[in-house]
């Protein structure tokens, strides 16, 4: 009985240190841009429309955020916040045609939820974001710990990475986090998307299904 009591404490302190800890931080490579891709990426951040759940109807929507709110509510007391936050990632996320629940699955990599996090290479806030980006495609005045800020700018930047990789997903992770070619890092964010994050309504589609394993 002993033995048993220890294996499932064990089992349970090792699923509340993957939950609690943020595993590996974004580590985006400075590269050059194409200037129609820059353009398209300035367009993309410097967007100022409120954002908004973009479902077929307000049940559905409102289905999808009382679901992801109840799962994040511990990482996110504040429950206006936390709504605010979470129509954020979906706006942010469908209109640069990204999955919302990968999305919360990334940023539950690499920040743990936490809005003034820094690497020790010095990407910030909830998508762990790299300052180059705000002079390569942004403006002085933007903050990268600014909860909307950060989510447009991340989820531009992973849009572009999953341009460059034709739709791979595992290969625009690797290259978000500075690692491509090393299946760790995109591992760990499918595995808190389909472990945490996974959402399917009826008629949804797994976008990982063309992705490379």
């Amino acid at each position: 009985m002993k033995k048993l009591f220890l294996c499932l404490f064990a089992i349970l302190l090792a699923g509340l240190c993957a939950w609690s800890a943020p595993s590996m931080a974004g580590n985006q490579k400075e590269e050059p841009l194409a200037n129609s891709v820059k353009a398209l990426m300035q367009k993309s951040v410097s967007d100022l429309a409120a954002p908004r759940l973009l479902f077929e109807s307000e049940q559905s929507a409102q289905q999808w955020l009382q679901t992801m709110s109840g799962r994040l509510a511990k990482r996110i007391p504040d429950a206006q916040y936390r709504e605010d936050f979470l129509k954020s990632v979906h706006y942010e996320a469908t209109r640069a045609g990204l999955d919302p629940q990968l999305v919360l699955g990334l940023i539950h990599v690499e920040s743990g939820f936490k809005k003034y996090a820094v690497s020790s290479v010095g990407a910030r806030g909830y998508m762990q974001v790299m300052p180059f980006w705000v002079k390569s495609i942004g403006a002085n005045e933007h903050n990268l710990f600014d909860m909307r800020l950060n989510l447009r700018y991340g989820c531009t930047i992973l849009r572009h990475y999953l341009d460059i990789e034709h739709g791979d997903y595992y290969r625009a992770l690797g290259r978000y986090n500075g690692s491509l070619g090393k299946p760790d890092y995109p591992n760990l964010v499918v595995g808190a998307w389909r472990n945490h994050w996974h959402y399917s309504p009826a008629n949804a589609a797994d976008p990982l299904n063309m992705a490379s394993q």
